[in-house]
């Protein structure tokens, strides 16, 4: 038997164990399959083209105005045009790089080591591996799945709750089923936190994406502990900016801000400006209500074109995903020989969880797009 001691710069280099959660986003997958392949990419939630001239003309403007280090919590002029389109104070805001940066530092702030954090499933996949990098546990609470849609299981939520749950994760409206919660939903959230004293964070990158009843906002039910997220670029269809932010309780604002600045320290000055301009002006122009009815559009051709192709259709209420059922379906194999991507519902949930044929479609598409996705559908399902 061989003893000899292997030197140390020919042993295999490992990282940290944590890394094993470096795996590729599927959703990283099906747009790089979808290039490759030349296929319709409904998977990857991102708009086709350019964003709004309002956005595109104020970031001409201020060029040359803002190209420096802002403060950690953001440009004064962006959190004081929140502010004012939130409801809320500007000391609350914090700008972030994202949502997902959001997310990443209210993980480390609200829950660590050995902890548990509640999330509906299926569950936007960054959520999980978020908590595990805190040290956390994800707890999932699966979500109903009828013909009528997804409905969350309240009860359930409840009996999840033990002496180490620290916080409630609620998306709303959610990704990727579409719900969007009612106030009695809410309500119901609400009080299970305020009786085992839970942190609420609240993922409202889509608030402005409903087709039906406008979502109640969490922080206006408890805002003593309720964590808000939100997102200019599902906002204003520039989900490459990458400018979140997160509103908090005014006396943990500070200590929000002091964590963020430790990853990023500020969100891209030019590109905080330039939001900072087109907020009021979305709001003041009917903006978002132009992008609900075009949205909602979208959505009514995709649902009603696979119903046709004889899939099982939820309507969303919110975001720019439905859901369908489609069994059988390899999603893999369809983006090369179908020339159609989407994100496979295994995706959002916990290895063997998933209902059986579960696919989620953005329609943030052109509809020429969606028609030629249903083509393809129709050719590869039949073949």
């Amino acid at each position: 038997m061989n003893s000899e001691v292997v030197p140390a710069q020919l042993q295999p280099r490992r990282l940290h164990s944590r890394s094993a959660l470096a795996a590729e986003s599927i959703f990283s997958v099906m747009s790089r399959l979808a290039t490759r392949h030349g296929a319709v990419n409904l998977g990857q939630g991102f708009p086709a083209g350019s964003p709004p001239t309002l956005l595109l003309d104020a970031l001409k403007a201020q060029a040359g105005t803002a190209d420096q280090y802002t403060a950690p919590a953001g440009l004064p002029a962006l959190r004081e045009a929140l502010a004012l389109d939130l409801n809320v104070t500007a000391e609350q805001i914090t700008v972030t790089c994202g949502a997902t940066e959001a997310l990443h530092t209210l993980a480390d702030a609200l829950y660590g080591v050995g902890e548990e954090v509640l999330m509906f499933g299926p569950v936007f996949d960054i959520y999980r591996p978020q908590a595990l990098l805190s040290g956390a546990v994800p707890v999932l609470c699966p979500m109903a799945l009828t013909p009528e849609g997804w409905t969350p299981d309240l009860d359930a939520l409840e009996r999840l709750v033990t002496p180490r749950t620290r916080a409630l994760l609620v998306n709303n409206p959610h990704n990727p089923s579409g719900h969007v919660f009612t106030r009695a939903e809410l309500e119901r959230i609400v009080g299970l936190a305020r009786q085992h004293d839970l942190w609420i964070i609240a993922d409202e990158v889509y608030d402005e994406l409903y087709f039906g009843e406008a979502p109640v906002p969490l922080r206006e039910l408890a805002p003593e502990r309720t964590f808000t997220v939100g997102s200019a670029g599902k906002r204003l269809e520039a989900t490459g900016w990458r400018v979140g932010w997160i509103v908090a309780p005014l006396d943990m604002a500070v200590q929000v801000t002091g964590l963020h600045q430790w990853a990023t320290f500020c969100a891209p000055a030019p590109l905080q400006s330039a939001v900072a301009t087109a907020l009021p002006l979305a709001r003041e122009s009917g903006f978002y209500e132009d992008l609900r009815r075009s949205y909602g559009a979208r959505m009514r051709l995709l649902a009603s074109g696979l119903r046709s192709l004889g899939l099982e259709v939820q309507t969303p209420g919110g975001s720019y995903f439905l859901t369908a059922l489609a069994p059988g379906l390899d999603t893999l194999h369809m983006v090369e020989h179908g020339g159609v991507a989407v994100i496979p519902g295994s995706a959002f949930y916990t290895a063997g969880t998933a209902p059986e044929g579960l696919i989620r479609l953005a329609f943030c598409k052109p509809a020429r797009d969606l028609l030629r996705a249903l083509e393809r559908l129709e050719i590869y399902l039949n073949t």
